[in-house]
């Protein structure tokens, strides 16, 4: 679903930063290569979490999804000197297609990959963090919050991304569609939870900006 027209989408990105070379071509070989393709966060979403990562400064990053890297790779302009981005995946198949495009990139020695369950991974971390995305399964976007809450510093950032679901968060749930079912509780949540200010914005499929408390 476009939540606005699709010119005025290209607009728009022709309007912000420029893709980076390496990501361009990230995003080229994805569409051909790689099954599902729109799951990648592409140009003007890529610019979006660059920009939020730099105005923020992680020390410390944390991906839950990583897909081909092209989100991880954004997040990562943000990092200080020193910093780290650990980003956590369950497809083995892509692990080497990332690894690939992080070693091309100025944050090599700065990106960990990690193959898994991210619920089993992310307590080994031992880490606090400045900046989480989740971008990963949505039927388990529930227990991924309440998991990063209490390893967030204070003033710490959670993106979440596609809480809009194509738009079927506005339509009436099919008996058989657990992750909208989820999203719905996920969004209320986020609203509600006094350990979090929230806003959700209507970036691409849905990108919520969580800062806590």
């Amino acid at each position: 679903m476009h939540f606005i027209s699709e010119e005025l989408e290209n607009y728009v990105a022709q309007h912000s930063e420029n893709e980076p070379e390496l990501l361009a071509r990230l995003n080229k070989e994805t569409h051909q290569k790689i099954l599902q393709p729109r799951m990648l966060s592409g140009h003007f979403q890529g610019r979006v979490l660059s920009m939020l990562s730099k105005l923020i400064r992680p020390k410390n990053i944390l991906e839950i999804g990583t897909y081909t890297g092209y989100a991880a790779l954004c997040l990562a302009e943000g990092l200080v000197d020193g910093g780290e981005l650990d980003t956590i995946d369950n497809n083995e198949e892509l692990v080497d297609f990332q690894k690939k495009y992080f070693d091309q990139s100025n944050w090599s020695t700065q990106i960990k990959q990690h193959l898994g369950n991210a619920l089993d991974i992310i307590p080994t971390l031992n880490k606090k963090f400045d900046l989480v995305f989740i971008d990963a399964d949505k039927e388990n976007y529930i227990n991924y919050f309440h998991q990063i809450v209490p390893l967030m510093n204070k003033g710490g950032i959670i993106l979440s991304d596609n809480v809009l679901w194509s738009g079927k968060v506005l339509e009436e749930i099919k008996a058989n569609d657990k992750s909208t079912k989820i999203l719905l509780e996920y969004n209320t949540l986020l609203k509600e939870d006094p350990r979090v200010e929230t806003v959700l914005l209507p970036i691409r499929d849905g990108l919520t900006v969580s800062r806590v408390l």
